[in-house]
């Protein structure tokens, strides 16, 4: 190797340190309910593995949502069919399930129609 990039990578700056965020995730009395109240375990184990990864980034992962639930994101969990209704208490280091439901646009039992009867 000739002494000019030699030179040039010894001029490269070193990586700055990342500093790593992880936030804790929690699931209100009622989240817990619904988690509880879907049958099978497999798909239960999908929708805690998925809210897990919220640790890492929760607000790039989440849609926020609009409306009454400004305040909220939603990720989609088990094949896309169920939703994680979320909030982020950023200054806690903390992201708040408080809804798993099934998306079923138009049914009372909607993930969104519930978080919105649960938290408006």
């Amino acid at each position: 190797m000739n002494a000019k990039k030699q030179r040039n990578r010894a001029e490269a700056p070193a990586p700055q340190p990342v500093e790593v965020v992880t936030f804790t995730v929690t699931f209100t009395e009622e989240a817990d309910a619904d988690l509880m109240a879907i049958s099978d375990e497999g798909t239960r184990g999908v929708i805690v593995r998925r809210a897990a990864e919220l640790r890492g980034e929760p607000l790039k992962l989440g849609k926020p949502l609009t409306g009454r639930l400004k305040n909220y994101l939603s990720v989609r969990a088990a094949g896309q069919r169920y939703r994680i209704v979320y909030r982020v208490a950023e200054q806690a280091g903390q992201v708040i399930v408080v809804v798993i439901g099934i998306r079923k646009a138009g049914d009372k039992r909607d993930a969104y129609a519930v978080a919105e009867k649960r938290l408006t």
